[in-house]
C-alpha cells in the first residue's frame, strides 16, 4: 500500500524559508512522478512543482525561482525548498506520486496518483 506523509509545515513571516518533506512508502516502481501541490480557501488546487524519475523538474510560474524541489533516494523522501515566502502562499501543501512519468507536468494527476494528507503553510505579512 503506498502511504505518503508530509512534514515540515508551519507559519513563517513574510520573506522567510520553510522545507517541506514528504515520506513516501510503499512504492516500488523505478519510474515515477512526484510533486507537490497546494490549496488555499476559497481557491482552486494547484500544482506547483513536479519531478520525475529522470530528474527533471518543472514549477509554476508562480514559485519559479523561490522554490526548489529534490528527492532524498536515501531516505526515500520528496522535498520542496520554499524561500523567499509570499502571504499568497498560504495553502494546504500536498505531495503526489504516480506512475505516469511520461506525463509529469505541473499540476497533472489522475485517478492513480496517490495523495498526502496536507501540511498547512501559512505566510503572514
Amino acid at each position: 500500500q503506498v502511504q505518503l506523509q508530509e512534514s515540515g509545515g508551519g507559519s513563517v513571516q513574510d520573506g522567510g524559508p520553510l522545507r517541506l518533506s514528504c515520506e513516501i512508502s510503499g512504492y516500488h516502481s523505478t519510474t515515477y512522478c512526484r510533486g507537490w501541490f497546494r490549496q488555499a480557501p476559497g481557491k482552486a488546487r494547484e500544482g506547483v512543482a513536479s519531478i520525475d524519475s529522470e530528474g527533471a523538474t518543472r514549477y509554476s510560474s508562480s514559485v519559479e525561482g523561490r522554490f526548489t524541489i529534490s528527492l532524498d533516494n536515501a531516505k526515500n523522501t520528496l522535498d520542496l525548498q520554499m524561500n523567499s515566502l509570499k502571504p499568497d502562499d498560504t495553502a494546504m501543501h500536498y505531495c503526489t506520486t504516480s506512475r505516469r512519468w511520461y506525463e509529469c507536468y505541473v499540476g497533472s494527476w489522475s485517478a492513480s496518483t496517490y495523495w498526502g494528507q496536507g501540511t498547512q503553510v501559512t505566510v503572514s505579512s
